[in-house]
């Protein structure tokens, strides 16, 4: 367990430019382009809907994703439909298959690499494109990715409270987590001696989907459970937290409804341009 310093972050920040004031906006899309944030975005979302409604803004974006691999043979063309669901990530899974990757790189959520590449043979360009950045080791050897870490850090100045890790991600296979913190953008936080909604809140603004849990809904000591939403390095079992977190659901087994502060659901990156 280890509580985050500034100095140890902002380091680790600014040597890939995740901090402070967003970049400037990329050049309004084309005809051509695929907007990497949204596609992402309805991936992690449209999967665990009860219908094929499409993520707002996201439709042209995953058409040309969705016809591109309707190109390769990967997907049937009914689904070239703007709803990025299981058949799509299925299809995209095979396509990063394709390519060589395997476990987490062909989970079927679309990684800056395979998109690029899907895009050079679909006629596509990519904008609005995610990094996560490599791994940082904090502490008592948590890891997270620079993406997370950078989220972190801006919680902590928004809201004042310095925030302990006691799980990162990357975990491996660990039993306690169900496959949670196995990918990126998994991070458990430490309650004790702090306002946990203030802190929850927090978390929620700069793009987490974050719930604080208590010990009578499992077996573990209360802490704050956060996934950074659309973090392409992800788990599969941290992505349909994420779709629970849009549907307005605890991220729970049960899927009982959110117990967590209101806020509106934004991305990290969309965060950043609204500073």
């Amino acid at each position: 367990m280890r509580r985050l310093t500034a100095t140890v972050l902002a380091a680790a920040i600014a040597a890939v430019g995740l901090g402070g004031a967003a970049t400037a906006d990329e050049p309004r899309a084309t005809a051509g382009a695929v907007n990497m944030e949204k596609v992402v975005k309805a991936a992690m979302w449209d999967p665990y809907k009860p219908n094929s409604s499409i993520t707002p803004g996201a439709g042209d974006s995953v058409k040309r994703v969705e016809k591109a691999l309707a190109d390769k043979g990967m997907l049937a063309g009914k689904y070239v439909d703007g709803h990025f669901g299981t058949s799509t990530v299925e299809a995209y899974a095979k396509y990063q298959r394709s390519l060589g990757h395997s476990g987490l790189d062909a989970s079927g959520l679309p990684g800056k690499g395979s998109l690029t590449k899907l895009g050079a043979s679909g006629g596509f360009d990519v904008t609005r494109t995610i990094d996560v950045g490599g791994k940082v080791t904090i502490g008592s050897g948590q890891v997270l990715n620079r993406r997370t870490l950078a989220m972190i850090e801006e919680a902590e100045k928004r809201s004042g409270i310095d925030l302990t890790i006691t799980q990162g991600s990357y975990t491996g296979s660990n039993p306690d987590s169900a496959g949670t913190h196995d990918g990126g953008g998994a991070v458990d936080i430490s309650v004790r001696g702090i306002d946990a909604t203030k802190a929850t809140k927090t978390l929620r603004q700069v793009g987490f989907a974050a719930w604080h849990r208590t010990a009578d809904q499992g077996d573990w000591a209360p802490h704050i459970h956060a996934i950074a939403i659309s973090d392409t390095a992800m788990s599969p079992a941290a992505q349909a937290q994420a779709g629970d977190y849009y549907l307005g659901r605890n991220g729970l087994a049960n899927h009982a409804p959110d117990d967590g502060p209101k806020v509106e659901k934004v991305t990290w990156e969309e965060y950043r341009r609204s500073q």
